[in-house]
């Protein structure tokens, strides 16, 4: 069993050997751990780094917060910490190697959104493009059941706006894996659809997905 922090002498703490010998020394337990900064009264920070570095281990990819909530140790604001240091690293070290790429067809959505398709609550996502039809950012906007008051147009075209974007695609996807339209996800797509023709942000798309495949609403008609 490891030694508690504060029984680790001071070369082997992940501040100070990270300091002396750069962060690829350090294993995921002592960077989770330098993150985390302290365990609890009931449990110490290295019982607490390796519960999440486990979860990471399984979830796969983007932790989820409510997810991060369930580990004893973690609360909101280390949750916050941990998710905000892998978007950072998204934006900024790996890239996501969105930006620039063309949309022709759904299918061409299907890879941007993988990492959402499999989720165990709703995701609704915003794509924007610009007047060439490639991608300028993906963004998710709420989590959660869908409804009009949760995706307000004002939430989903902020950022499109921000974007001077000239078109933007819709995704959410289906945890239950039916593919099926509900009468909640056709009002959301209207309103945002009318939305979009008044501010000249043109809807292309709206598309459901699934672990095993996608429906495009507009392939159904429906826009």
């Amino acid at each position: 069993m490891r030694k508690r922090m504060r029984d680790t002498p001071n070369h082997d703490r992940p501040r100070e050997k990270l300091a002396s010998r750069g962060p690829q020394a350090l294993n995921d337990a002592e960077l989770i751990a330098l993150l985390l900064g302290r365990g609890t009264k009931e449990r110490d920070v290295w019982q607490v780094a390796n519960d999440v570095r486990n979860y990471l281990k399984d979830a796969g990819g983007t932790p989820s917060y409510s997810d991060l909530l369930e580990i004893e140790g973690i609360g909101s604001a280390k949750a916050c910490e941990i998710m905000a240091c892998f978007e950072l690293g998204r934006r900024y070290l790996a890239g996501d190697g969105v930006a620039g790429q063309r949309v022709l067809s759904p299918e061409d959505i299907l890879p941007l959104v993988a990492e959402w398709r499999g989720k165990k609550q709703e995701y609704f996502i915003c794509i924007t493009l610009n007047g060439a039809g490639e991608v300028i950012e993906r963004r998710v906007v709420t989590i959660g059941i869908l409804n009009q008051s949760l995706v307000h147009p004002r939430e989903v075209f902020v950022d499109a706006i921000t974007d001077r974007a000239a078109s933007v695609i819709l995704v959410h996807n289906h945890p239950s894996g039916s593919l099926e339209p509900s009468t909640q996800d056709l009002g959301i797509t209207r309103q945002l659809a009318e939305a979009g023709s008044i501010l000249g942000i043109r809807v292309l798309d709206h598309i459901i997905v699934t672990k095993n495949g996608y429906a495009s609403l507009k392939e159904l008609g429906h826009l």
